[in-house]
């Protein structure tokens, strides 16, 4: 994050209830006691960890460009205007291997929404607890 920042990349100067990420950012845009809406950008050649979670489910619209999604052991091709549920506990993973940035729409629903209700078990970024014990 640190030398993204460095690099003055635009995604940077982001709004409030904002996140940087080595794939890209994302912005809360509601959040109440039982959902949360996130707008996300993945940059072109990025991808989100293979991660599951134990409280939520979520609900993904691509506004933008190409998504790979893959649930447990099938993956799937979305564009603008598609849509994927990801049920409670499914391992998944969305990846952008376009050209221009991936723009999603995620609804969470669950008891638990936050950042630490994931597991991640791949992470090209090194975000692993098992890459962080190496």
């Amino acid at each position: 994050v640190e030398k993204i920042k460095q690099e003055k990349r635009p995604e940077v100067s982001i709004a409030p209830n904002s996140e940087i990420r080595p794939w890209g950012n994302y912005v809360i845009l509601k959040k109440e006691a039982n959902y949360l809406v996130k707008r996300i950008e993945v940059l072109p050649g990025e991808s989100l960890s293979l991660q599951s979670h134990n409280h939520r489910s979520e609900h993904c619209t691509i506004v933008a460009g190409t998504a790979l999604v893959q649930i447990n052991e099938s993956s799937k091709t979305l564009q603008a205007n598609q849509f994927i549920e990801i049920p409670k506990g499914a391992k998944h993973r969305l990846a952008n291997h376009g050209n221009s940035s991936l723009i999603i729409i995620e609804v969470q629903l669950g008891e638990k929404l936050d950042e630490n209700d994931i597991t991640r078990y791949a992470d090209k970024y090194g975000r692993t607890s098992e890459d962080k014990d190496n």
